[in-house]
């Protein structure tokens, strides 16, 4: 198989290609106009043009390595047999009622293997969304505004497309982004195992985040992702009764979460339980150093805040470690006495010298990760120049929590993301990607 296929297609064939809004050849269309290369529409039933390309009646007629079909599933597999025919090396299945449905569906979804394995046909599908590389403008999806989804550092790999869209479009609301999304829905012959690799050669992908409902390769994915030099965060669905509805999903066989859990359990990969922690895990992978250690280091401008995110943490492999005692005396210099200056440190309140305190504690030999909170206040902001001094110096973690309005803190937001500082906006996702660090460097959950 060569996934490779779907990063650099030389000409892309639009099969049920449509001028009609709101049907699926149509949006495909709308997404794939962006992509600088040869786009061809093909429908023998249209003439004319849509989006400026003009129709053509056969996959026969171009010259295309990718083709997007948007056609019914009752004909997919003629269309498949049609571009092994012309020479298409890669094909993306949108349609749904295959596998998932049995019987029938079932039957459909062989065939289809069948012709792939054929004609040597890499597909993605059925029963997919698509696919995204945001920084080559291609959009493989039928999936309505998937072009505003934002260039960024981490993969995703999902067996729902409906998973990868909305943590592609969670990601990109919170300014970040994606490398490349694919939803591989049924699977018929692009694994896990295939597009891990491919994102782990892919210099723009820092993390990779997987989500799994379930797949009869799991050797080969397990493999795939201990091999893997890109850090790899996975949620696996179905640790309750769900097994009926993720069968009629993707086709998924019904598995316990304990297999994927032990395959996890070294360093370099991490398991999480839900979307929200996939994305933070793997953004903190993706822009921090990694730590030497469990031992964290906390630095509050609120307790209330400080307490949460260090009870949180407590319950992981986290460790609190004593503060030296040069570090402690020069807390004592920075700060007033009605504060608490053991680990975690906390201020009472954004200050001046609030900076100083997390240079302090970032700078203690005795302190692997820090992890910050503060509330935005307009006099002091965010204590972004030493921040800087601290990235480049000090080769530790450090995750900021941010809170205050969107429209006053974001440029200082984006400042601190910029020198691969996370930020995060509750105690609570900054916790758990401190705990995401410590667990890719232990194995341990």
């Amino acid at each position: 198989m060569r996934v490779t296929d779907f990063f650099d297609p030389d000409g892309i064939a639009v099969i049920g290609a449509s001028k009609t809004p709101g049907k699926l050849g149509n949006d495909a269309m709308t997404n794939i106009r962006t992509y600088d290369g040869d786009v061809f529409p093909v429908n023998p039933s249209s003439e004319g043009s849509v989006y400026g390309y003009e129709f053509v009646d056969s996959v026969h007629d171009v010259d295309a390595d990718l083709a997007l079909c948007c056609v019914p599933s009752p004909v997919v597999p003629e269309v498949l047999e049609e571009c092994g025919q012309a020479g298409v090396g890669a094909a993306v299945i949108f349609a749904g009622g295959f596998a998932e449905m049995g019987g029938e569906g079932a039957a459909f979804q062989d065939e289809i293997a069948s012709i792939a394995d054929e004609y040597d046909i890499t597909v993605l599908g059925p029963n997919t969304a698509g696919y995204a590389i945001p920084h080559k403008d291609l959009y493989g999806s039928f999936v309505p505004r998937i072009r505003e989804v934002g260039t960024g550092n981490v993969g995703i790999v999902a067996q729902s497309a409906g998973v990868a869209i909305t943590s592609s479009f969670h990601l990109t609301r919170e300014g970040y982004g994606v490398s490349a999304m694919f939803g591989l829905g049924n699977r018929v012959n692009t694994e896990f195992a295939d597009v891990i690799p491919a994102l782990d050669d892919d210099p723009r992908t820092d993390a990779i985040v997987v989500h799994v409902e379930g797949t009869e390769d799991v050797d080969d994915f397990l493999a795939a992702c201990r091999e893997s030099d890109t850090p790899v965060v996975a949620l696996k669905v179905g640790e309750h009764d769900i097994a009926d509805f993720a069968q009629a999903h993707t086709a998924a066989p019904a598995q316990d979460n304990a297999v994927y859990e032990d395959g996890f359990d070294r360093p370099g990969l991490v398991t999480v339980s839900s979307t929200t922690e996939l994305i933070d895990t793997g953004r903190v992978l993706a822009d921090s150093p990694t730590p030497d250690g469990p031992n964290v280091g906390i630095v509050t401008a609120q307790a209330g805040p400080g307490i949460i995110a260090t009870d949180y943490l407590k319950g992981t492999g986290a460790e609190f470690p004593d503060l030296t005692e040069e570090t402690r005396e020069r807390l004592d210099e920075i700060l007033p006495g009605i504060t608490y200056t053991e680990n975690p440190v906390d201020t009472g309140r954004p200050m001046p010298e609030f900076g100083e305190a997390i240079d302090a504690v970032a700078r203690d030999d005795n302190v692997d990760i820090v992890l910050v909170y503060e509330i935005y206040e307009d006099s002091l902001g965010y204590p972004v120049d030493e921040l800087e001094a601290l990235a480049e110096e000090v080769d530790k973690p450090i995750c900021f929590t941010v809170a205050g309005p969107d429209h006053a803190l974001e440029d200082e937001r984006r400042a601190m993301e910029a020198l691969g500082i996370p930020t995060f906006d509750t105690p609570e996702r900054g916790a758990q990607a401190v705990a995401a660090l410590i667990e890719s460097v232990s194995g341990d959950e």
